[in-house]
């Protein structure tokens, strides 16, 4: 199996910086916005006063009351931080949280020494790729239906992604809020001066797709003066753009995980990354925040999570950037979106069912409830005071449960498949599929689609034949 040798430095770079994201999941509690536990986004806006909902029952006085959280970071405020909602709803009803607290890179062993050992044993844990279905079959996590009623209206809107983590009848994972991978970025002042298309009215027409996207880089690069070279894109954009498909590499149908590999709409989304590519419309350069990529206008779109253009990676003084979704695919029907989502596992073991679901509802109340939403908005706006509320918008817009949001099993399925640490060169095979297209090989040759798929499809394969022998004994 030949390894890929060009932009080993970026993957690197890339990887260490979206290792959160990369994970299925965020440590945001306001769908994409400023977090109240973010100690680093100054904010000159009051904190809003959390009201008590009757949407949420107390706690009983004979049910256990506190939780423990085993995760990278404290729940609860640190000190002089402002508490988040979803702590305070859940102070008010009687909870309180423990954080038993562990470093990245040993989480996992941390919990199954726990559940193992029987002692210390969490009760929620946070949602990242391998927890479906890997962990799932491995007895790590228990159904959440006893606890999360999809039928009510505070969970309603959130089934048809729940729906998509069911194994043996039961969901194993309720969803707290969602916000998008990734965005693209770009400098409305290039946009103009190249007389190209508004990407922006694009998107509010309903046309912002891969077809107008691809166009606008053509007239660009082809219109670069001979002194300079020009690029369509940068960043991280390959994911997502297959998967405005609606598809994935792997599949669960009729009770097993299948290879999708062969897909049609896959192969066509991977013939236009390598297409792009061919045609040297990709920087594949590390290239940092946005301001750093689009400062010289020989850029057009730089794509990559909202991270690269906030807080200090936000616009100066004099910039125009911009913000749209990434485009769609123009032959999908539905609006399907990427997103990292926020999850709490309940633990295999944990007795406090109670002070669970009140620590999940809450959670929920905190992302959907206009007045806390509302108040999000502005401390995001105070703290990125170049952020226009039509760019708030869109990242509003793209991170909403309205879209069909996509997630691959194959990013949960084993080490080899979906484990970006178990890879010498820090890429999973699963990241290789979509991000692997165009890229050169040891002999400068650039992948096609069909050369990176048979590359790795007897892996893949191999790999699910194994995991489909977990779900048989777990149904059984």
């Amino acid at each position: 199996m030949k390894k890929i040798k060009k932009s080993l430095a970026f993957l690197t770079a890339m990887i260490s910086v979206l290792s959160i994201s990369a994970c299925g999941s965020s440590e945001s509690s306001d769908n994409g916005t400023a977090s109240a536990t973010d100690t680093e986004t100054t904010t000159s806006v009051e904190t809003v006063l959390v009201s008590d909902t009757s949407e949420i029952e107390e706690i009983a006085d004979d049910a256990q009351k506190e939780i423990i959280w085993m995760g990278t970071y404290d729940l609860n405020p640190s000190r002089g931080a402002d508490k988040s909602v979803e702590m305070t709803l859940f102070n008010n009803k009687g909870g309180t949280v423990i954080t038993n607290k562990v470093i990245d890179s040993e989480k996992f062993d941390k919990l199954a020494t726990a559940l193992l050992s029987n002692k210390d044993v969490p009760d929620i844990f946070k949602y990242e790729w391998m927890a479906f279905p890997s962990q799932v079959l491995k007895n790590m996590y228990q159904p959440v239906d006893d606890i999360v009623d999809f039928s009510d209206p505070l969970w309603a809107d959130t089934k048809a992604t729940a729906d998509q983590f069911v194994l043996n009848g039961k969901h194993y994972v309720a969803p707290v809020s969602f916000s998008v991978g990734t965005l693209f970025m770009y400098d409305q002042n290039v946009i103009d001066s190249n007389n190209l298309d508004d990407p922006y009215e694009l998107y509010q027409n309903g046309e912002w797709n891969w077809d107008n996207w691809y166009s606008m880089m053509e007239t660009f690069v082809s219109g670069a003066p001979d002194d300079t070279v020009r690029y369509g894109i940068n960043g991280w954009f390959q994911p997502q753009l297959i998967q405005q498909t609606g598809k994935t590499m792997v599949v669960y149908e009729d009770g097993h995980f299948k290879s999708n590999l062969d897909d049609s709409d896959i192969e066509r989304a991977e013939d236009l990354i390598y297409k792009i590519g061919k045609n040297n419309y990709i920087q594949p350069d590390w290239l940092g925040g946005a301001s750093n990529a689009l400062k010289d206008g020989n850029i057009l779109f730089y794509c990559m999570g909202p991270w690269a253009l906030t807080g200090s990676n936000g616009p100066k003084e004099g910039d125009d950037y911009r913000v749209v979704p990434v485009p769609k695919d123009p032959n999908a029907e539905g609006n399907y979106m990427t997103s990292d989502m926020t999850a709490y596992m309940w633990v295999k073991g944990s007795k406090a069912n109670e002070a669970v679901k009140t620590w999940y509802e809450c959670c929920r109340i905190a992302n959907t409830d206009p007045e806390y939403l509302e108040n999000s908005k502005q401390k995001f706006l105070n703290a990125n005071p170049l952020w226009t509320e039509d760019m708030y918008q869109v990242l509003q817009d793209a991170s909403s449960s309205d879209n069909i949001m996509v997630f691959d099993y194959g990013y949960g399925i084993s080490p080899l498949l979906s484990d970006d640490y178990s890879s010498e060169d820090g890429s999973c095979v699963t990241r290789k599929l979509y991000e692997y297209t165009a890229r050169e090989n040891d002999e400068g040759i650039l992948y096609s689609w069909s050369s990176l798929r048979e590359a790795y499809r007897s892996v893949v394969e191999s790999e699910l034949v194994d995991i489909n022998k977990a779900v048989d004994a777990y149904q059984e």
